[in-house]
C-alpha cells in the first residue's frame, strides 16, 4: 500500500517536532506501507471488479494492526484516562515516554469517520493522548470499495471546524492511502456485515 497524502489537520504546541511523535509516525507509516492484498503478497493489489464498490474494507487493516503490535502498540484500547467512557476503543494506542498516541483505520462509512475523529479529539481534549492518526482511502481508491466508505474528499470540508477547537496541544494527522496497482486476477476483498452496513 502507498500513502499519497499526509495532512496535519491540527498541529499545536510543538508536538509534531518531538521525538516521541516522530517515532510513532514512523511506525504508523511503516505499518501502512506493509499492508498488502492478498495478505502475504507484499503489495496491495486491488481488483476493480465488474461492478462499482466491489470490494469490502474490513480485512484491509489487519496487516497494519499486526505490524503495529510488533512495534508495541496495543490493539482495541482506550487511554486509561478514558477507561469506562462509552465511546468505543481506538484501533491501537501506544505509550511512548509518558504520553499516549492513538491510531484509527477507517473501515466504516462517512459517519464512522466522524465518530473515529471525535474519539481522537475527545481524548486530546481530556489529555488522554497527545495526538492521533487516521488512515483512510483516497478518492481514487474509494470507487472500488464498499459504498459510502469514509474518505478524504468528504472530510476536507470539516477541516476549518476541527481547527477551531481549542486544543491545549497535540497533532491530528490524516494519512490518505491507496492501492499499489489494479489487478483483475486477485480476489475481491470480501465484504462483511456490521449491522446494516456491508464492510
Amino acid at each position: 500500500m502507498k500513502i499519497v497524502e499526509r495532512i496535519d489537520v491540527v498541529s499545536l504546541g510543538g508536538v509534531a517536532s518531538q521525538k516521541k511523535w516522530k517515532t510513532a509516525a514512523k511506525e504508523v507509516e511503516t505499518a501502512i506501507l506493509a499492508t498488502d492484498w492478498p495478505h502475504g503478497s507484499g503489495r496491495f493489489k486491488l481488483n476493480p471488479g465488474v461492478e462499482k464498490n466491489a470490494n469490502g474494507v474490513l480485512p484491509m487493516k489487519l496487516p497494519c494492526i499486526s505490524k503495529l503490535k510488533e512495534f508495541g502498540w496495543e490493539a482495541e484500547r482506550l487511554p486509561k484516562l478514558l477507561a469506562g467512557v462509552p465511546m468505543g476503543n481506538l484501533d491501537a494506542i501506544k505509550q511512548i515516554r509518558g504520553v499516549t498516541i492513538g491510531f484509527e483505520w477507517e473501515t466504516g462509512n462517512i459517519s464512522s469517520s466522524h465518530r473515529a475523529i471525535n474519539k481522537i479529539f475527545h481524548a486530546m481534549l481530556k489529555g488522554g493522548i497527545i495526538g492521533g492518526f487516521l488512515a483512510l482511502p483516497s478518492e481514487n481508491m474509494r470507487r472500488y470499495l464498499t459504498e459510502r466508505i469514509g474518505n478524504i474528499t468528504e472530510l476536507r470540508e470539516y477541516f476549518p471546524v476541527w481547527q477551531a477547537i481549542a486544543f491545549p496541544q497535540g497533532v491530528f494527522r490524516i494519512l490518505v492511502v491507496e492501492h499499489d496497482e489494479l489487478d483483475q486476477t486477485v480476489p475481491l476483498i470480501p465484504k462483511q456485515k456490521d449491522g446494516n452496513a456491508k464492510k
